[in-house]
Formats: structure tokens, sequence, C-alpha cells
């Protein structure tokens, strides 16, 4: 069964989810109302040290984001183990400024209402102006990780609070992404690119996920490329021909970055491969299964050694859904581990640290995000 495809039915609740969430601030705030979850193990997952955690998160974020509704970051990308810069200065940052907003409506907080109503208003407005005129969401020279994050946030804004600016916008940014889906059928740095990678196509399938969800056109070709993409990146547990010399890639049930011999396969990859998966409808496979075995076993040992780096967020980020969607077992002794490892990690100020990749607010940004799935307020988040 394909949700994604034959399942438009989520875009009929966007207007109840948003509905709620505003009953929950007039009620009394957003972290302190329950939200509808389903299942009762999320319930001994969100305790007090978790909502302080979050709150102070929010609170840091929300302090140092600019009056022009964006937060200010290194713009860069990945070059080898590192971060290659191409400023060295802090600028407005797209992605991570999408990534910050996301994590505020993750905790139920609405535009135009309550607490962080205003960070969220200004921040929408920030994002639409960032919007070029091939449809495009960047600024600085930032990719199309941050073009994806920007469609995904304003796909989940529309489903909250139905602005024609939005939807023009947000159509426009997933027009992009489908044209430029390539002939592997994923996607890469840049708009058109011939190559495909697989920690870029699951940005642009997950924001395609949440675009069809609020009723904006995604062909179903689209979709099914980018899951055949997915199937040919994977290691097989009978394949003796891929072999990377990098600690994680020589055993099945990994995820390939690129469909090809000699390219790395890393637990964040693996993660990312099972949610591009899940947000393309595809739930139960004996590759999706073997994938879940490896993260068992690596993900933890990679884990402790990348804290701080930005390699720790975005594994996690990806992580924390993979699980989050699998369910229990699975998902109860995951989300345990790497809450208390955040909550470790958390400095005094209420910022986690990001030593190398775009800075904290990238850090606090998805840390946050992370810590509130179990709430499940954000509609891309949910069973």
């Amino acid at each position: 069964m394909n949700l994604l495809l034959d399942r438009p039915l989520c875009a009929s609740f966007r207007p109840l989810l948003a509905a709620f969430g505003a009953l929950c601030w007039l009620l009394g705030g957003a972290l302190a109302q329950e939200p509808i979850r389903r299942g009762t193990a999320n319930d001994t997952l969100i305790d007090e040290p978790l909502r302080q955690s979050v709150a102070r998160g929010l609170e840091w974020l929300a302090a140092h984001q600019h009056k022009d509704g964006y937060w200010a970051e290194l713009v860069g990308y990945k070059l080898n183990n590192g971060y290659e810069t191409t400023d060295d200065r802090p600028l407005p940052h797209v992605g991570v400024t999408a990534l910050a907003l996301m994590s505020f409506l993750a905790g139920g907080h609405l535009p135009d209402r309550g607490k962080y109503g205003d960070v969220l208003d200004r921040g929408i407005d920030y994002i639409l102006s960032c919007a070029q005129d091939d449809g495009q969401i960047t600024q600085n020279g930032t990719r199309m990780y941050s073009h994806a994050f920007a469609t995904l946030f304003l796909a989940e804004v529309y489903g909250m609070v139905e602005r024609p600016d939005v939807k023009r916008v947000l159509q426009r940014s997933v027009d992009l992404i489908v044209d430029s889906q390539n002939a592997e059928g994923g996607w890469r740095y840049r708009p058109f690119a011939r190559e495909s990678d697989m920690s870029i196509t699951v940005c642009q399938v997950l924001a395609l996920r949440s675009a069809r969800n609020v009723g904006i056109h995604v062909p179903l070709t689209t979709i099914k490329n980018a899951q055949n993409y997915v199937y040919r990146s994977a290691v097989r547990s009978n394949d003796r021909t891929y072999r990377f010399r990098g600690g994680f890639g020589d055993e099945g049930g990994s995820f390939r970055y690129q469909n090809r011999d000699a390219t790395r396969a890393t637990p964040p990859l693996t993660a990312a491969g099972i949610t591009t998966l899940y947000a393309a409808g595809e739930y139960d496979s004996p590759i999706i299964r073997d994938a879940l075995d490896y993260l068992d076993r690596r993900l933890e040992g990679w884990s402790e050694e990348n804290e701080g780096h930005y390699f720790f967020y975005y594994g996690h980020y990806y992580a924390v859904q993979a699980y989050y969607i699998t369910g229990d077992p699975k998902w109860t002794k995951y989300f345990r581990t790497i809450k208390a490892s955040l909550l470790r990690q958390q400095r005094r100020d209420g910022s986690w640290q990001c030593h190398t990749g775009p800075g904290d607010a990238f850090g606090t940004a998805v840390a946050t995000l992370i810590l509130q799935i179990p709430l499940q307020y954000l509609p891309i988040f949910q069973r």
C-alpha cells in the first residue's frame, strides 16, 4: 500500500490538526497539553526533563533569530569529513531557518498566535522572500538541501494556515523538485544535475510527501522513480561485490551514498534510505528489515564518535523518523538512547553545539526536532 500515492486523506485532516494545535495553545500552551498520540508507548518517553530541555532550546532559538526572520549560520557543504564554507561569516541560512521554524511547529506552536507566533510569522516571510523566479528557495548559495527543508516547512505551514502566498511559492518549489529529478530517479546538490545521492534524495521525497498531503500536485512517476533509486542503493546481505573501506559499508543492510562501487554506506545514509521508502509509501520489505537490523548494530557506536558534528544531527534527524514509523520495540529503545544523549549534550544556555557544520542554531534546531517527535504535532512526522 502506498500512502503517498493512494491516500491523500491527510490533507482533509490538516485543518483539524491546526485547530487542535490552536486549542492547545488557548488552553494553556503547546507543551503544557498532551497532543493526540497513537499508542501508549510515547507517554513513558515524554517526561519533565524532556519538556524542560525543549523549552530551553526553543527559547535559545527565539533569542537568536534575526529581526528579519532568519538564523545566520555558516553556509557550506560537506567535504570529506569536514565542512567547507563559502564565506567565513555567518549569513542568512535558508535551510537552518526552515529547520528551526519546523521545531517550533513540532512543539504545537502556530503562526500569528501564542508565545512564538511572531517568530513563525517573521520566519515565513523570510522563507517566502528567498523564492527565486525558477522556483528554487535559496539565498547566499544554499543548495537543494535547503530548498527541500524550506519546501517541507512551507507545506507543513500551509496545512495549518491556508495563505495564498504560501501556496504559490510552495507549488513552484515542488515543481522545481519534480522537474529536477534526473534519469537515475534522484537528486543532487544543484537542480537538474545528472548524478544523484541518497542524502539529497531523502530531503526531496519528504518535501514532496508533505506537499502531497496538503493537496499540492506531485506526479506518481516522480515518487516511483525515487523509490526505485533507493532500492538500487541498498547493499544486499548476499552482495559479495560491494566493498567500501570506510568501516561501515562492508555488510548487508546498509544504503549507499550513490549507486556506484566504492561509495560509502553509513548509518545516516541507511536511516535516510529507510525514511525515503517510508515517505514513498513502502513500509514492509526485506530491504527495510535488513536496514533496521543494520542500524541496530551500527548506529550507537557511530553516534558516539560523531557527537557535535553535523553528521550526528543529520543522522539522527532521519534515524528518529525511521524508528518512529517502524514502531515498538525498536522505537522505544532508540528514543530512550537518543534522548539521554541529547539531554546530556545540551549546554546551560539551552543550545546544542555544532562544532563542524553550519553552527549551533542548526544543532539546536535538529536536537529539539528530534526530542519533539513523540508529541506528534507535525503531520509529516506522524505514523
